[in-house]
């Protein structure tokens, strides 16, 4: 975020910091024996894969850790719905695309991305279909699990098949499976995308689209395995942000995973050249919706006011620039 404001491509206020995510929220996913859960240290431990942590006092978990995944699952919920009022929204964070509705795994606690679908297809009267497209390095197996039989989510996941979490339950999800190997680069990788994501919204004629835009392909990174370059992943972003806005489908883009240190400035770099390109701004915003069912979507956790200031989560919408 800092990085975006040195560009001044934003300023304060186009910045929205969500609240976070509510017991009540989760639970419009998670039953309440997996929340539950959470309260042992050790199962903390064992999702972030960080052993240490189960030694700590559960209260200091709720505090230092739950707290950033469950306002970053609140910044994916509202950029729900700023993407239906304004026709785009990224969360800085979220992607939590390990996580399915009882089981977490893979530094993925919540499941912020079936909740946020469930509450669009809830509450709002327009939105009854949807286009995941999960381009991270990993199989998006939590999404995957929740969204197996539900003919009204297609899946797209373009992943490296040699790498965790090598879920074949999870596949019968996959509406259009990609499979590739470590190693791969940018030509083979773009045209892949650029193959097989139009087609998609064409035939399947989404009312909104979840871009899972993990960053971990990059080369370099000690878990992708991939080895696309940072403009493979700019060009990447753009493929998938024009050919949704060309069709005017509201678009949400999570940032999900990547483990190096350029990552943040690649990012930044990529929202950049979307602004730039004109498929990020005032003047592409859409008006896909002003449906009085937007308000019941939880409306106190859209505030604009910043309630936390040890959370570093934000989801944005540039207007007026």
């Amino acid at each position: 975020m800092a990085i975006l404001k040195s560009m001044k491509l934003i300023g304060d206020d186009d910045i929205v910091i969500p609240n976070e995510a509510t017991e009540n929220d989760l639970l419009v996913v998670h039953p309440s024996s997996y929340l539950k859960s959470l309260k042992w240290s050790i199962t903390v431990a064992n999702i972030i894969e960080v052993p240490f942590v189960a030694l700590l006092p559960n209260f200091v978990v709720q505090k230092r850790i739950l707290k950033a995944f469950r306002y970053q699952t609140g910044g994916t919920v509202l950029a729900g719905k700023l993407a239906l009022e304004r026709g785009w929204a990224i969360n800085i964070g979220g992607g939590f695309h390990h996580c399915s509705s009882d089981n977490g795994g893979g530094f993925c606690a919540y499941a912020d991305i079936t909740i946020c679908l469930k509450m669009l297809f809830q509450h709002v009267d327009g939105v009854r279909k949807a286009v995941i497209i999960d381009l991270d390095a990993h199989q998006g197996n939590g999404h995957e699990r929740d969204f197996a039989y539900n003919s009204n989510v297609y899946i797209l996941d373009l992943y490296n098949a040699d790498i965790y979490p090598r879920d074949k339950d999870a596949r019968r999800g996959i509406s259009k499976e990609i499979k590739i190997r470590t190693g791969e680069k940018d030509d083979r990788y773009l045209m892949l995308v650029k193959l097989n994501y139009p087609t998609i919204l064409d035939e399947f004629k989404p009312d909104i689209v979840i871009y899972n835009a993990g960053t971990d392909i990059l080369d370099g990174d000690p878990l992708g395995g991939l080895c696309i370059s940072a403009q493979g992943v700019i060009k990447r972003d753009e493929i998938v942000f024009k050919e949704t806005r060309f069709r005017n489908i509201p678009i949400v883009m999570l940032t999900s995973g990547g483990y190096q240190k350029s990552n943040a400035k690649i990012i930044a770099d990529s929202i950049m050249n979307l602004y730039q390109k004109k498929l990020i701004g005032n003047e592409y915003t859409a008006t896909f919706s002003s449906d009085e069912n937007l308000e019941k979507l939880s409306v106190k956790e859209y505030t604009l006011e910043s309630h936390s200031q040890d959370t570093r989560y934000s989801t944005f919408s540039v207007e007026g620039k």
